[in-house]
């Protein structure tokens, strides 16, 4: 396609847009509305998600040791921990770690930690995961006997919950997200097609004075994509400004709760939103008007 033709092609979907001002600023609010809706129950899916996962990773046997060992000690206990049936991994973690840890999990409420000072109360400890769930009391009670070991904590039925929890989480969220994608796509397409059906004259003559369906169609896809980009851009604005709320709310109420962080999560989703809604929007017009073109032959 040359440049001239496609700068002929953009000017006549902006005219389009001048001209059909009401029908085009109800196609960008039912498209961002649309949007909006499934750009909620995304950041819910994958918070939802981010939680499962955070709440996995911390399925494993916590050992905490006595602080009065010496490092060939620590060594041997770890040594004794790594030979234990079902232990895949046992990681040292010393307390500075762990202290780190603590601090980042906290992310912009860390400031809290100042009050302890030079003080880390927090013990050197193994974490120390198995092969399955079902061995987690058999590998904390034998580790809690070994020499030199303060206590061994976990929680079976914790994690047994848990697994079966995360697993129904991801599966009825991926089904959610396909079920609003696909009724989002419905809606902006029915919309796009109403605006065609209301320019029919107009396609009619372009038919009659010799203009071919690709010529016909060009403009319309831009302004689909112009139309469906800029719902996007409406809804990403209100996805933004409600998360940032959100976020900054559970970080002052709850900060252990493991919700994603604010960036680059938004400038991703930020991203996402708007190529698909550029994309849905072409498509839209495309689909709409190969069935009119069709129907009108």
């Amino acid at each position: 396609m040359k440049i001239r033709t496609f700068v002929y092609f953009v000017r006549s979907a902006v005219s389009s847009l001048r001209h059909n001002g009401l029908m085009s600023i109800a196609s960008v609010s039912t498209v961002s509305l649309s949007l909006l809706i499934l750009g909620l129950f995304l950041i819910m899916v994958l918070n939802l998600n981010h939680m499962a996962s955070a709440l996995e990773s911390q399925v494993q046997v916590s050992i905490f040791l006595q602080d009065d060992l010496t490092e060939d000690q620590t060594k041997n206990i770890g040594n004794q921990i790594r030979s234990l049936p079902g232990v895949l991994e046992a990681s040292y973690v010393n307390k500075d770690e762990a202290l780190a840890r603590f601090s980042e999990r906290l992310g912009e409420q860390k400031s809290l930690l100042t009050a302890l000072g030079n003080t880390n109360p927090l013990p050197n400890a193994f974490e120390v995961k198995v092969d399955v769930p079902d061995r987690v009391q058999a590998v904390a009670r034998a580790a809690g006997e070994i020499e030199g070991v303060e206590t061994a904590k976990y929680n079976q039925e914790f994690v047994e919950q848990l697994f079966g929890l995360t697993h129904m989480l991801r599966l009825s969220g991926i089904i959610l997200i396909l079920f609003l994608a696909l009724a989002a796509m419905f809606i902006i397409s029915n919309t796009i097609r109403i605006t065609v059906f209301a320019r029919r004259r107009e396609i009619n003559i372009m038919r009659y004075v010799g203009a071919t369906d690709s010529f016909i169609r060009w403009p319309f896809v831009i302004e689909g994509v112009i139309l469906g980009f800029f719902g996007a851009l409406l809804s990403v604005f209100l996805l933004n400004q409600a998360y940032q709320a959100f976020a900054d709310k559970i970080y002052e109420t709850v900060a252990f709760l493991p919700i994603i962080p604010k960036y680059p999560f938004l400038h991703i989703l930020t991203s996402v939103l708007l190529l698909v809604g550029a994309l849905i929007g072409a498509a839209g017009s495309t689909i709409s008007l190969k069935r009119f073109l069709r129907a009108e032959k």
